[in-house]
C-alpha cells in the first residue's frame, strides 16, 4: 500500500487554511521557468487525498522566494484567501525570520531603514539612503541570536514586505546571507538555496479568530540546527 506524501511538511491545516514548510527547492506560485510550483503540487496532493472530484481551489496571500525556505500559507476556500490577504496588508500577520550572514552586524541589533528600487531583468532589488524615483520604503528589524566559529544567525522581523526586502537590507549593512551569490556571498548553498527561513508566523484565524502560530522546523540541508543544542526559537 503506497501511503500519500504531501510535497513539503504541512504544519497547520484546517477547513479554511493549510501551512506548509517550504523547500528551497519549491517555487510558491508557477513562473516563466516553467517548473511545477508548490502550489500546483499541493493542489495534486489534495485532490487525491480528499478524493475530490474537481479543481481544488488553494489561494495564495503571500510568497516566499525560490531559494528562501520555511512557513508559506495557502487558503482553502476565496472567503479566506481574501482575509487572509488584507490581514497581511493591514501587517497584522508576524513574520519572523531567521538568517544566516558572514559578517556580524554592527550594531548587532536594530532597525534598518532604506528605498528599495526593482529591477525586473536582473531579478534584483538595489538599496538607496533616501527616496528615489520608483523606489519604495523597506523597514525590518533585526538581532543576532548566536554564532559560531564563521557564521552569525540573525533574527529578522519585517515591517514591509519588498522583493528581495531581507536579502538585500541584510547585504547593504554587510552582512550577506550565506549561500546568497546574487547579493554578494562568496559562495553557493550545497542545496541550492540561501540560508533564509522563513521560521515562524503567528496571526488571528481570518475565520475561526483564534490564534495560529506555527514554527517552521529548519531545512537538514543547511546549517541552521547547528546553532542550537536543540531545535526550537531562540
Amino acid at each position: 500500500m503506497n501511503i500519500l506524501k504531501p510535497p513539503a511538511t504541512i504544519l497547520y491545516e484546517d477547513n479554511h487554511l493549510m501551512i506548509v514548510n517550504k523547500k528551497v527547492s519549491h517555487i510558491v506560485q508557477g513562473d516563466k521557468t516553467g517548473d511545477v510550483s508548490l502550489d500546483r503540487l499541493l493542489k495534486d496532493f489534495i485532490k487525491e487525498r480528499d478524493k475530490k472530484p474537481g479543481e481544488v481551489f488553494l489561494g495564495i496571500p503571500h510568497r516566499l522566494d525560490r531559494p528562501v525556505s520555511g512557513a508559506v500559507v495557502f487558503a482553502k476556500t476565496g472567503k479566506a484567501l481574501s482575509r487572509m490577504a488584507a490581514l497581511f496588508k493591514e501587517k497584522e500577520v508576524e513574520k519572523i525570520y531567521h538568517a544566516i550572514v558572514e559578517r556580524c552586524p554592527q550594531p548587532e541589533s536594530g532597525i534598518l531603514e532604506h528605498y528599495l528600487t526593482r529591477n525586473t531583468k536582473q531579478n534584483k532589488s538595489y538599496p538607496h539612503d533616501n527616496e528615489v524615483s520608483g523606489s519604495k520604503f523597506a523597514r525590518l528589524h533585526y538581532r543576532k541570536v548566536a554564532a559560531s566559529d564563521r557564521y552569525f544567525l540573525l533574527e529578522v522581523i519585517l515591517e514591509t514586505g519588498r522583493h528581495h526586502q531581507i536579502r538585500v537590507q541584510l547585504s547593504a549593512m554587510g552582512s550577506v546571507i550565506k549561500g546568497d551569490r546574487k547579493y554578494g556571498a562568496r559562495r553557493s548553498n550545497p542545496n541550492g538555496g540561501i540560508s533564509l527561513h522563513a521560521r515562524k508566523i503567528s496571526f488571528v484565524h481570518p475565520v475561526k479568530k483564534e490564534k495560529i502560530e506555527v514554527v517552521a522546523p529548519y531545512p537538514k540541508m543547511d546549517i541552521f540546527p547547528l546553532f542550537f543544542k536543540k531545535d526550537s526559537l531562540s
